[in-house]
Formats: structure tokens, C-alpha cells, sequence
């Protein structure tokens, strides 16, 4: 079961072509979705007048290489590693649906555009599927901040869940269809379903964040380069001119882990 191709076993009811047809159809919707995303929302104009913004305020210019070694950053700490989060957790849930997710449409497309792909690319589906379920349903169910930290139900659905919801069903009624012994059925028409319902409701869910992400860390850390910093203070409380500012002589000298009451229970919020 692990080392077959289940879309192999599929072609002698359906036509490989229509298997690949369906799968460049969903590329095509995750491309135009995601640029009705970035219309819609004006997300590239903002990036955009951001920089402008950053150039009127005399930001300080930066070097090629610069810029590049802050891609690079971007790339290893915001995108492979998900350095944005500071809750382990929700790091390494984040981690597992990420590369899970990768791993499960990739090995899906190799095996649909090569029936006689090695057994590794069906290993690599169950692997990315598996992988997909442990970081989706821990996430949805322990570490979500309104049923961690707020105490809601966790079968409370919103708009923003579609994302994540026709993920894990899509890779969970995946296995599913493959564990069962695949073909035309119930559990195929299902899986097929919740796939389209992934790929096609881009511009209602948050499957283009993923493409959003890298290019907010990258202009988040130019900006830090440059001086502007999105006008957010750059002075830290254990810098020395920070320390200056305050009118109290106890503040000043005040020493780094005073006043972290609030920190000794571990948040579970994001």
C-alpha cells in the first residue's frame, strides 16, 4: 500500500490525460486566485507604496549585496524555519503542514504525469499526507488561540478556516481512498472535492498567504536595514539610550528581568 501509485490503479477507470488535465486546471486556479488575491486586497500596491514611503523618509540606501544577504535571511529563517513564531507549538505544527503540504502535491503530481514513478514518490505522498494531518488536526484542535486561549468549541467554523479545512480533508480523505485500495468511488469523489475546494477557493481562504509571507518578512527586515523600520521604535529597553529616557533613576538602572510577572505563565496564544 505504501509503495503503490494509486493513481496508477486509477488510470484503468480514468484517463491518465483527464488526471492531468484536472491537476494543470488547479494550477492554473492557485495562479489566478492568487492574483485576484493580490487585486482584490492591493496587497502589491501596498508593498509597493511602502517602499516609496521608506525613500521619502531618507531612508538609507542599500547595497546589492545587502539585499541580498537579507533575502537569504528571509528565505532560511521566515520561510524554512518559520521564524516568525515564537510559540514552539505552533512552529512545529506549522512546520509539519508546511513541508507535509509540499511533499503531498508534489509527489501528487509526479505520479499522476509518470504512472511508473518509483515506489519513493508514493512513500513521499504518505509521508507529506501524514505529516499534513498531524500539524492540521493538532493545530486545529490544541493550539488554535480561540480554542486554547478563548475556550471555544473546536468545530467552530469561520470563513478563514477554508484553508485549512479542505487541506486536511483533502490529504485525510486521500489516505483514506488509498488505504481503502483507491478506484472510483464514495471516498474518490470526496477526495476529489475537497481538492478542488483547496486549489479552487483561493480567493476566500488563505492559501495565498503563502506567497504573502515571504514578501512582508522580506520588506520587514529591508526596512529594519534602512532605518525607517515601519516607524516602529528601534530602541530596545537594554539599550543604553533607551535607559536614558526615563525620568525615574530606579527605571534606569532597573534590572533586565524586572517586571516579567506576566511572563510566568507560558502564554498559548499565537
Amino acid at each position: 500500500m505504501f509503495t503503490s501509485n494509486p493513481f496508477a490503479e486509477l488510470s484503468a477507470s480514468i484517463s491518465p490525460a483527464v488526471m492531468q488535465a484536472y491537476v494543470v486546471v488547479m494550477i492554473v486556479l492557485v495562479a489566478a486566485g492568487t492574483l485576484f488575491d493580490v487585486v482584490h486586497k492591493g496587497s502589491a500596491r501596498y508593498f509597493f507604496q511602502n517602499m516609496r514611503k521608506s525613500k521619502a523618509k531618507g531612508a538609507r540606501p542599500l547595497g546589492g549585496g545587502e539585499l541580498v544577504s537579507i533575502a537569504v535571511q528571509t528565505v532560511v529563517v521566515d520561510v524554512l524555519a518559520s521564524g516568525e513564531f515564537c510559540n514552539p507549538r505552533r512552529r512545529i505544527a506549522h512546520l509539519l503542514g508546511m513541508y507535509g503540504f509540499v511533499l503531498y502535491v508534489l509527489a501528487t503530481v509526479v505520479m499522476v504525469f509518470d504512472p511508473s514513478a518509483s515506489a519513493i514518490w508514493a512513500q513521499l505522498w504518505w509521508i507529506g499526507g501524514l505529516m499534513v494531518c498531524v500539524g492540521g488536526y493538532w493545530f486545529w484542535f490544541f493550539i488554535r488561540v480561540d480554542v486554547a486561549a478563548e475556550g471555544n468549541s473546536p468545530f467552530r467554523v469561520v470563513k478563514a478556516d477554508l484553508f485549512i479545512l479542505s487541506m486536511l480533508a483533502s490529504a485525510t480523505l486521500g489516505l483514506i481512498w488509498a488505504a481503502a485500495g483507491g478506484g472510483v468511488g464514495v471516498l474518490f469523489g470526496l477526495y476529489i472535492l475537497a481538492t478542488t475546494v483547496l486549489f479552487a477557493g483561493v480567493p476566500w481562504s488563505k492559501f495565498a498567504h503563502m506567497f504573502f509571507k515571504p514578501a512582508a518578512a522580506f520588506e520587514k527586515r529591508v526596512t529594519r536595514a534602512d532605518g525607517t523600520a515601519e516607524n516602529l521604535p528601534t530602541q530596545t529597553r537594554d539599550d543604553p539610550e533607551q535607559q536614558k529616557r526615563h525620568s525615574m533613576e530606579l527605571l534606569q538602572n532597573a534590572p533586565m528581568d524586572m517586571g516579567l510577572g506576566i511572563k510566568r505563565e507560558a502564554p498559548r496564544h499565537y
